[in-house]
């Protein structure tokens, strides 16, 4: 779906690393069709663990388990036993920075936001279902195939200084809302922006709101 200046915008502010976000995003996904022709949809990252905040999953893995029993049982998303093996294990790393940066790659190569959603969701199920290290190039050559993307222009992108730039300034622009948390979506009309959700909401209850939202700037 093109995008164009004029159209409402939803910007859905996310992290690879963040598990409410893996509950939220098939709700994005699913408004992003139904509202579709009516309002664009971009995805952007926000660096939740960046720099001094990296960590290694066993030193949170309690909370990170928990968490994950109790989102799997609000939103449906599918913790699977390979991420509670490499939770117990408790090596690997967990970095914002490389997942957002193949999603960055992904939506310069591909232009499509509707896809690009997709995928960033893709990176997700990558960690959370299937334990993948997503600080590992390897991990993301295969989600690549559905969508005809080039794995050797991804690789040299993801790679390039100038990607890694492009992702700190959009952490920085994230950074620079204050946000309480994160996911959060944002409607954009014109040059204002409106909360529509902080956190986890299902579909029905966002649809509503954003219709509401719609009906509101349409009146006012």
């Amino acid at each position: 779906m093109e995008q164009t200046a004029d159209r409402p915008e939803i910007l859905y502010l996310f992290d690879p690393l963040c598990g409410w976000c893996y509950g939220m995003s098939p709700v994005i996904r699913q408004a992003q069709q139904a509202f579709a022709g009516r309002v664009d949809v971009s995805v952007l990252c926000g660096g939740m663990l960046t720099g001094n905040d990296v960590t290694s999953i066993g030193e949170s893995w309690d909370f990170l388990s928990g968490a994950a029993a109790q989102i799997g049982e609000v939103t449906g998303a599918e913790f699977g036993a390979a991420y509670h093996t490499v939770g117990e294990e408790g090596t690997l790393r967990l970095d914002s920075e490389p997942p957002s940066r193949a999603i960055t790659v992904f939506r310069q190569l591909d232009g499509d936001q509707q896809r690009t959603i997709q995928f960033a969701h893709d990176v997700q199920t990558a960690l959370f279902r299937d334990g993948q290290n997503l600080k590992d190039l390897s991990t993301y050559l295969p989600l690549l195939e559905p969508y005809g993307i080039d794995a050797a222009t991804f690789q040299r992108l993801w790679a390039a200084p100038e990607t890694a730039q492009v992702v700190q300034q959009e952490f920085a622009t994230v950074n620079r809302l204050n946000l309480e948390g994160l996911p959060t979506t944002v409607l954009r009309v014109g040059n204002e922006g409106y909360i529509l959700a902080k956190g986890y909401q299902p579909y029905t209850v966002f649809a509503a709101g954003l219709e509401q939202a719609l009906a509101e700037k349409a009146g006012g």
